[in-house]
C-alpha cells in the first residue's frame, strides 16, 4: 500500500490510477494523517428477487385493484364526477 499526500495525489492522479488498476490500495494522506483510500470500483450486485419470495409475507392486494378508475381520467380532464357536480 502506497501512502501519498494530498498535493502528490492531485499531481500523479493519472499514474496513482494505474497502480489501483492493478490492484493496489492508494492511501492519500494530509499532513501524515490518513484521509482517504483510493481503491478499484467494483460495483454492487443486483440482485433480483425470485418468484414467490414475497410468499407468507404481510401484504395484500386490495380486493377492487382491477375496477375501473374513470374517475381519475375524469380528474385529469378536469371533469368532476362528484354527485350533482357540473364539467369544468
Amino acid at each position: 500500500m502506497q501512502v501519498v499526500n494530498v498535493h502528490e495525489a492531485k499531481t500523479h492522479l493519472s499514474r496513482l490510477l494505474e497502480i489501483v488498476e492493478r490492484g493496489e490500495e492508494v492511501v492519500i494522506a494530509r499532513a501524515g494523517r490518513p484521509v482517504a483510500t483510493l481503491a478499484v470500483y467494483r460495483p454492487g450486485k443486483r440482485r433480483i428477487a425470485p418468484p414467490g419470495s414475497l410468499s407468507g409475507r404481510d401484504w395484500r392486494m386490495g380486493d377492487d385493484f382491477d375496477e375501473p378508475i374513470d374517475e381519475l381520467f375524469a380528474a385529469f380532464q378536469g371533469e368532476d364526477t362528484s354527485p350533482g357536480g357540473e364539467a369544468r
